[in-house]
């Protein structure tokens, strides 16, 4: 069940922000934080790239975001991702949005902070000292330039980014459900896929027509006699199967509605109909209907996402009465530093040392 490579890399960006740029204990989904929509406004300071209420973000702040990310990015998927595009916008363009986004964010955490009474210890003080100036020193003298930010720049960085994962800590501390084996139980299938689409050259999906849907169901048709009749069903995927991938585990939720429900309803060593995705038409071999150290792991997963559910909501409804404004004319200056000898990437890093987080 795999996708093109556009939707591929699409989809990465939005995973890797989360791993990137999340705050500990506070990977709030995208959805969340692009919902801090920025409207127009003029007044605004030479470097001041928005307001959202009280507060203030700068030029300095976007770019370290920006650079610290893009530089992941490249390190673990090589330069040549921004030559993706995606539904008319460049892998360069989301980032930019979703960096934007996510600073406004964490302004807002921090306002909310105030609300609730919430601040930083004078050990977390320190602690985001040290990390502003361990960054600080990790730079050198043509990123600090490039980059236009001092130490303490840095640190009201820290500081905020430190906050705002408190105001969730807050938030989230008394949400802790107990999620049944049922609930979590994860399975693990095998599956031969007969696809009912293929990819034009810029990676699109391209559905078949109906002669080649009826070909295909013919196929899955051939592979289901067989599999039935007993033949050997890694040889069948071997043979027959058009995704890279032949077996899946995973939990209620999470696969397409009509895959999930034929394979959660199969026996150990059971096979299926043809079950029909928007992918194509699949044959299910269940090999195990209960994985207690993935239902383990899944059941944290659930209790995370529910922890999750609770601050969205908590968060969505104060971020509504907040004034937000966008500096358009700088924005649209704003994008990636194309120089070589600028590689910094270990913004995040400095602050999990610092913080000592895992």
């Amino acid at each position: 069940m795999k996708v093109s490579y556009h939707k591929y890399a699409s989809r990465l960006v939005a995973i890797l922000l989360v791993m990137v740029l999340g705050l500990t204990g506070c990977n709030i989904s995208l959805d969340a934080y692009k919902n801090t929509k920025i409207v127009l406004t003029t007044g605004f300071d030479k470097d001041e790239v928005f307001r959202i209420d009280r507060r203030s973000c700068r030029l300095a702040e976007v770019m370290v975001y920006l650079t610290n990310t893009k530089n992941q990015y490249e390190q673990a998927l090589g330069s040549q991702i921004w030559q993706t595009s995606y539904a008319g916008e460049t892998l360069e363009e989301n980032l930019r949005e979703t960096v934007l986004a996510r600073i406004a964010r964490i302004k807002a955490m921090n306002l909310l902070a105030e609300k609730y009474g919430i601040s930083l210890s004078e050990e977390e003080l320190g602690s985001a000292a040290k990390a502003a100036e361990q960054y600080y020193t990790s730079l050198t003298d043509k990123e600090r330039k490039l980059l236009d930010v001092d130490e303490k720049i840095l640190c009201g960085m820290y500081e905020e980014y430190a906050l705002a994962g408190k105001v969730y800590d807050y938030l989230i501390a008394d949400i802790n459900p107990e999620i049944s084996d049922d609930e979590a139980r994860t399975i693990t299938v095998q599956h031969v896929l007969i696809k009912t689409y293929s990819l034009n050259e810029d990676g699109e999906w391209v559905p078949y027509s109906e002669e080649a849907r009826r070909k295909a169901y013919q196929r899955a048709q051939e592979v289901l006699a067989r599999a039935r009749e007993g033949a050997d069903f890694s040889g069948l995927i071997t043979e027959y199967s058009e995704d890279s991938d032949s077996t899946y585990s995973f939990g209620k939720g999470v696969m397409e509605a009509a895959f999930e429900e034929a394979a959660f309803n199969l026996g150990t060593d059971e096979i299926s109909g043809i079950v029909e995705t928007e992918h194509g038409y699949h044959i299910i071999k269940c090999i195990s209907t209960f994985d207690r150290d993935e239902t383990d792991r899944n059941k944290i997963k659930i209790v995370e996402q529910r922890r999750k559910e609770v601050f969205n909501e908590e968060y969505s409804g104060f971020v509504d009465g907040l004034t937000r404004s966008l500096n358009e004319k700088l924005w649209e200056t704003v994008g990636f530093i194309e120089d070589e000898e600028v590689t910094t990437s270990s913004f995040f890093e400095m602050y999990q040392k610092a913080f000592d987080k895992p």
